[in-house]
């Protein structure tokens, strides 16, 4: 049983530069993957396991039915995850695959290391590295012993994708493409659905989803030195039909200054700062991000409820 763990996390100087950027932006919002810090990973664990969200449940099934059938199709290979989350996801792909290595990247180091401690037991003759990163800024893997001369395979599930722009999208999918050097990537996107339902999967009846937005502020206090007051913002997510996407928010209950990253920023009462968001991809939609970004869809297997799919992306040329 072999665990590697590799520290490229931005440093806190990087940190403070994209905090600043992202607060001068109209509307404020911040990259992503800031949510992810411990207390962030928990808390997003315990959001997919609430009845209104019903993404992981369903993405999990699909894996472990077409698990077999996904490992034929792609070849034998080392899975390269984006975004390790609990690990659940790759489980029934690393027994399918019997991977000899397994490559997991996400942003925080404390997700890695408990995450790569269960499959290792798991998964004994598999060597686990755990790169610790910004997964939209690695465009190859670091130098390890373990990731030399091995076909790769990229896994991108939770419909993470959709936390980016459209535009943004496309940049990662040819980034993917580089880093994966020519191997194919399996590709988790959930679809547009009923908005009560949407809305409802990301604002849970007993508060994780608001947890979770509220604790970047205890984040970024914590890390930039502030003073922002989680008492003074509430949590909102709606759908927005024009953009084909949820948009969830802090947004302030008064009028305010917050000082974070050495400066101070001005609130507005019902101001919002945007936390993220979560855009749904039709089938057609997904196949026009897939061709902009260089790749085509080889195979796509969907759950029963037409919520979700998996796509085998293989380089378009």
């Amino acid at each position: 049983m072999s665990i590697s763990l590799i520290n490229l996390h931005p440093s806190p100087a990087d940190l403070q530069q994209l905090v600043q950027d992202g607060l001068k932006r109209s509307p404020r919002q911040l990259p992503a993957w800031l949510l992810y810090d411990a207390e962030g990973s928990r808390l997003f664990a315990e959001i997919c396991k609430q009845p209104e969200y019903t993404l992981t449940n369903r993405e999990i099934a699909l894996l472990e039915l077409h698990a077999d059938a996904i490992a034929a199709a792609t070849g034998p290979g080392m899975v390269v995850e984006f975004g390790i989350g609990n690990a659940r996801k790759v489980d029934p792909l690393l027994t399918a695959l019997g991977s000899s290595v397994f490559a997991a990247l996400d942003i925080s180091l404390s997700a890695l290391e408990e995450a790569l401690s269960g499959l290792a037991v798991r998964h004994p003759n598999t060597a686990m590295v755990g790169i610790c990163c910004d997964h939209t800024q690695l465009n190859e893997l670091p130098a390890h012993p373990a990731l030399d001369r091995q076909r790769r395979i990229g896994f991108f599930p939770g419909s993470s994708l959709g936390n980016f722009t459209p535009e943004d999208a496309v940049a990662f999918l040819r980034n993917a493409r580089q880093l994966l050097a020519g191997g194919p990537l399996l590709l988790g996107l959930d679809q547009p659905r009923e908005q009560a339902l949407m809305e409802a999967a990301y604002d849970d009846t007993a508060g994780f989803s608001a947890a979770f937005a509220l604790n970047l502020l205890q984040r970024l206090n914590r890390d930039l030195q502030g003073d922002a007051d989680p008492a003074q913002f509430r949590y909102r997510a709606r759908w927005q039909e024009q953009q084909q996407r949820i948009e969830m928010a802090l947004v302030s209950t008064q009028d305010q200054t917050v000082h974070l990253a050495g400066e101070p920023w001005a609130f507005k009462k019902n101001d919002a700062w945007i936390t993220e968001h979560s855009v749904k991809y039709s089938p057609e939609a997904a196949a026009d991000l897939a061709n902009h970004a260089g790749w085509r869809i080889e195979r796509r297997w969907e759950d029963p409820h037409q919520q979700m799919a998996l796509h085998l992306l293989l380089p378009a040329d």
